[in-house]
């Protein structure tokens, strides 16, 4: 099947212009220029309703979804000076990284407003440099709970009216109840409005859907600790048992060496702690957890909810007929199934070049496979032992764990790689 061509794109370069709950008098000189001369405007319903009437231009509201739509519109105008308006800063999580990724830099000229995290951080007095901005727009509450942290400040990007509730909710029952916030509507406009209240409490209305929320973290006195580094207290898994015990999943995980926008397969999922803690390591880091049994896999869901990682993709179907189509990983790890046929050579031809397959045992037929794969591909072969106290009698001693033996290997930069396509035969 030949390629569908790209849409062409426009003869001129498209002005992005950002745009604040002030409207057409917070603008600067050269974005009212930009504006006045656009024969085609593109923006929200909102955003085209602060333009004047000097602004004559065919006005274009955004359709749902908006994504898709961005290189239809841009090829449907192109022969016409195009202006698009965007909230605040466009490169902001705004339109312009759409619109970037479409014409490229070249292809844009972008006039930035100030953000409305620039706006709260000046009413606040918080430091911009020291803030996290998470945002809800078009994304599930539950992301917000990996940034939940003792005394740290944090603003949200609200999706709407609804989400300052949802936010105290989700607060509350992550033992953050004791958390202030305080909702920022209509930063830099005439009607901007400040709420302010405590998590557990918060019984304000709905008020403007153009919102931003600042929390200062505050953790009830029994709460438990999360911290970031892999290791997380295994009482912070719901699990049947199959669950990866907090020292041998930090082990593996610096084995496994997640780094930004790296993908991983955690096969044989259990609990789903491993690629749990993949995802935490970095907002930009993607995972899928492939479990066969349908019961364990919706607890795997739970838990990334849980613990704030809700974009974790789970595959329900045994391995390694269920890896069929999946995307070329940058790192795999098995935790289950290392006998299954099939199974470490499908991963294994799946990985990119470079990536790292770590694999973890107790058994004594497993531990045999990997020693040969060690033997074949190199890497390192460890043994893994833990031991707690515990009471014996009157006094204390060891009680040791089943030992883990771990294969680790980098795959060599020159090898192929591909998504996998299942047996062939």
């Amino acid at each position: 099947m030949s390629a569908v061509p790209a849409p062409a794109a426009p003869l001129h370069p498209v002005s992005v212009v950002g745009i604040g709950a002030d409207g057409w008098p917070g603008l600067s000189g050269t974005a009212r220029e930009a504006l006045r001369a656009a024969e085609v405007l593109i923006g929200g319903a909102r955003q085209l309703d602060l333009l004047p009437p000097e602004c004559a231009g065919a006005r274009v509201g955004w359709p749902s979804p908006l994504r898709p739509a961005v290189p239809r519109l841009l090829a449907e105008h192109r022969e016409r000076r195009i202006a698009v308006l965007a909230s605040g800063d466009p490169m902001f999580y705004g339109i312009g990284r759409a619109l970037a990724e479409e014409l490229g830099p070249e292809g844009l000229h972008v006039l930035p407003h100030p953000s409305s995290v620039s706006y709260a951080c000046a009413r606040l007095g918080w430091p911009l440099e020291d803030t996290e901005v998470v945002t809800l727009v078009g994304r599930p509450a539950a992301r917000l709970a990996a940034s939940l942290h003792e005394g740290r400040r944090l603003l949200v990007l609200s999706a709407d009216a609804s989400t300052p509730a949802a936010v105290a909710a989700l607060l509350t029952s992550h033992g953050f109840g004791p958390s202030r916030l305080r909702v920022l509507e209509q930063l830099g406009g005439e009607d901007e409005r400040h709420v302010d209240g405590i998590a557990a409490g918060w019984a304000h209305p709905p008020g403007d859907r153009l919102n931003v929320i600042a929390i200062t973290c505050r953790a009830s006195a029994d709460t438990l600790r999360l911290g970031t580094v892999p290791g997380l207290p295994d009482e912070a898994y719901e699990h049947d048992g199959q669950l990866t015990k907090r020292h041998i999943r930090a082990a593996t995980l610096g084995a496994l060496a997640p780094a930004p926008g790296e993908l991983l397969w955690d096969v044989g999922g259990g609990s789903g702690s491993i690629a749990i803690e993949w995802l935490r390591a970095h907002p930009s880091c993607r995972a899928v957890s492939v479990e066969r049994d349908p019961v364990r896999a919706e607890r795997i869901t739970r838990n990334a909810d849980r613990l704030g990682v809700p974009a974790l993709k789970v595959v329900t179907g045994p391995a390694p007929v269920s890896l069929a189509g999946l995307e070329a990983p940058d790192a795999v790890f098995i935790g289950g199934g290392l006998t299954a046929p099939g199974l470490l050579d499908a991963c294994w031809e799946a990985l990119r070049p470079g990536g790292r397959l770590v694999a973890n045992t107790v058994t004594l037929e497993s531990e045999a496979l990997l020693a040969g794969r060690h033997k074949a591909h190199g890497g390192e072969l460890v043994r893994l032992a833990v031991a707690h106290a515990v009471p014996v009698g009157g006094f204390t001693g060891w009680r040791q764990a089943m030992p883990v033996t771990q294969w680790s290997v980098t795959k060599p930069s020159d090898s192929g790689a591909r998504s996998y396509k299942g047996d062939r035969s």
